[in-house]
Order: C-alpha cells, then sequence, then structure tokens
C-alpha cells in the first residue's frame, strides 16, 4: 500500500510539473529535506503549499531538517485553488498549506481533514517594479499603474488565487480597475505573476510581499506596500489530510512551522502573524 501511495504521488507531482511547460505555470516542486532518504525509517511528509510560501517554506524546511532526523519533507507550489480541487479529487497529499484559509476549511467540512484548520500567517501584497523601471511607485502609489510605459500588468488570476482576488479588490478600491483591467495578464499564481515583471513581460505586477523580501527577488525590484485596508485579510491556513500516511509527522512539521522558529522564518518574510 505504502509503495503505491507512493507511486502515486511521484506520477502526480511529476504531471503537474511536466505541465508548467517554459512558462512556469501552477506548480513548482522543490527540493525534497536532505536527510537519509535511503533509509528504511525515514518518513515522508508530501506538502501541498501556496505560492507565495515559495522561499518561506524552503527555509522552514531546511530549519526542520536539522532538528528532525528522519523525516523527509517534500513540497509542490502552485495556486491554492489548483490545489483545493486536486486534493478533493484525491491527490495524495499530506498536508495542505494555503493562502486562502476558506480552501482547507472546506475540506475540513467535507470530512477530508485528519484535524482542525489552523490559521498560520495573513498575507500582503505590493506593487512591485524592476529596479531598472521608471516607475515612481513610492511616490506615486497604484497611480503609477497609469502611466503609459505600462503596458502589461501581472497579477495572480483571481478564480482561483487569493493574491489575484487582493489585487483586483485594491485596484477597485482605488477607482484605477476599469481603467487598467485591458493590460493584466494573468499568473497561474502569485509567484508566476512576479516572474511575469521578473522578465520584462509585464512592466509591473501586484505580487505577495514574501516574495518581493525573497532572496530572488529582492536586490532586482522596488515595491510600493498596498494599504491593508483596501483589500480583504489574506488570511492563511494548514489542514493535515485524512489520508495522510504518516499524519502524525504531518501534524509535527506543521507544529514546527507554528511553533517560535517557524514564525520568526514567517514574520522575516513579511507575513502578519495569527492574532498580531
Amino acid at each position: 500500500m505504502a509503495d503505491r501511495r507512493q507511486g502515486a504521488i511521484a506520477l502526480l507531482l511529476s504531471a503537474l510539473v511536466a505541465g508548467c511547460g517554459a512558462t512556469a505555470g501552477p506548480l513548482e516542486r522543490a527540493s525534497p529535506t536532505p536527510g537519509s532518504a535511503g533509509g528504511g525509517d525515514t518518513v515522508t511528509v508530501t506538502v501541498a503549499a501556496a505560492a507565495d510560501l515559495r522561499f518561506a517554506m524552503d527555509e522552514l524546511v531546511a530549519a526542520y531538517a536539522a532538528t528532525a532526523g528522519g523525516t523527509k519533507i517534500e513540497v509542490a507550489y502552485g495556486s491554492s485553488g489548483a490545489f483545493f480541487a486536486q486534493i478533493s479529487s484525491g491527490a495524495p497529499f499530506d498536508l495542505f498549506f494555503s493562502a486562502d484559509i476558506d480552501y482547507p476549511r472546506r475540506l475540513e467540512a467535507a470530512g477530508l481533514g485528519a484535524g482542525p484548520t489552523r490559521p498560520y500567517a495573513v498575507g500582503r501584497i505590493v506593487l512591485w517594479v524592476t529596479t531598472a523601471s521608471p516607475l515612481d511607485v513610492q511616490g506615486r502609489g497604484l497611480n503609477a499603474l497609469l502611466d503609459p510605459a505600462v503596458g502589461r500588468i501581472a497579477i495572480a488570476n483571481p478564480e482561483h488565487a487569493p493574491y489575484g482576488r487582493a489585487a483586483v479588490a485594491a485596484l477597485r478600491s482605488a477607482g484605477l480597475y476599469d481603467r487598467l483591467a485591458g493590460r493584466f495578464v494573468l499568473g497561474e499564481n502569485v509567484s508566476q505573476a512576479a516572474q511575469f515583471v521578473q522578465s520584462g513581460a509585464a512592466q509591473a505586477g501586484i505580487i505577495a510581499l514574501s516574495l518581493a523580501l525573497a532572496p530572488t527577488l529582492r536586490g532586482q525590484g522596488r515595491w510600493w506596500a498596498i494599504p491593508p485596508d483596501s483589500y480583504p485579510a489574506i488570511e492563511q491556513g494548514a489542514l493535515v489530510l485524512r489520508g495522510a500516511a504518516n499524519p502524525g509527522a504531518a501534524s509535527r512539521f506543521l507544529d514546527f512551522v507554528l511553533g517560535p522558529q517557524g514564525r520568526a522564518v514567517l514574520d522575516r518574510y513579511g507575513f502578519l502573524l495569527p492574532g498580531s
């Protein structure tokens, strides 16, 4: 049974990653936690994580590896809505970190959770441009998007990505949505939206603060924090799934993320912590 489950996981992840193609689509596979992968006592926890966690989660996994010998964490990154659909259809993940807490709550209500949904962070959005951009985002905020130099604006697809819905809400709050809607280029997730700006396919983007603070983007761009009262709170939640091969190991990793070490990493990437 365990071999069949691991085979199913490998096939699922391979198919999803292959589907991303050159455009860095909805899912990205992280390197597994280093450790004794070949040992008979190794436990593997397979995690579906929202794209805004891409760099913070890599740090969390590395930190956990130093304290939890014999546990290997494998992480796939993508849009929360896409993962919700996959898990609802039986995708064999052990643990789900969603950028929209509603998705794990709906899975829990459907009987697909092995415990309660646990809040882990509140996300924030920023307007991001590359360092070469002439746009004055600090001085003009979202109004900088009206500049004629802005031909394309990258946001995550609001149909299944909470950061995309937040971007739309912020633009509507600023009275800019109707004037700019024809310029949007939609990423399958917020990480791909950032890649569009980074590559020059878009001249500006509304992305997660956690990505703007990540090592790969921090030195390549400038950002302006969009006022949080202009969009619904991006409440994020995690759920150990009913089909987890080892729910105890999955719960221990979640406890670590929610503990002092994990919270320090999330704070460093700009996430607000629940109750703060």
